[in-house]
């Protein structure tokens, strides 16, 4: 299982990833699509790599508003898997 993240660290991995946000235990991406149909193919997507990489994100669907929140639960907040999962959804969003 992977380790805690330290701050510096945090800031690193951020810049890979300036489209999401960073709180204080996870970081976040809200995704806006064309209409509902679009928003749902894109969970559909996200679920298919989250299996893969046997991690999950928590996941919000406002009509055409994807909300996605990584931390690794286990851990109590970020750790690589959360920024590596980060990294392969938004190749899913270009």
């Amino acid at each position: 299982m992977a380790d805690l993240m330290k701050t510096a660290d945090l800031k690193n991995r951020m810049k890979k990833i300036p489209e999401w946000e960073l709180e204080k235990k996870h970081i976040e991406r809200t995704f806006e699509f064309d209409d509902f149909a679009d928003a749902i193919d894109f969970v559909n997507a996200v679920a298919e790599v989250a299996e893969e990489e046997e991690h999950h994100p928590d996941i919000d669907i406002r009509y055409n508003k994807v909300r996605l929140v990584l931390s690794t639960h286990s851990k109590g907040g970020l750790t690589e898997l959360d920024f590596g999962l980060a990294e392969r959804i938004d190749t899913l969003a270009e």
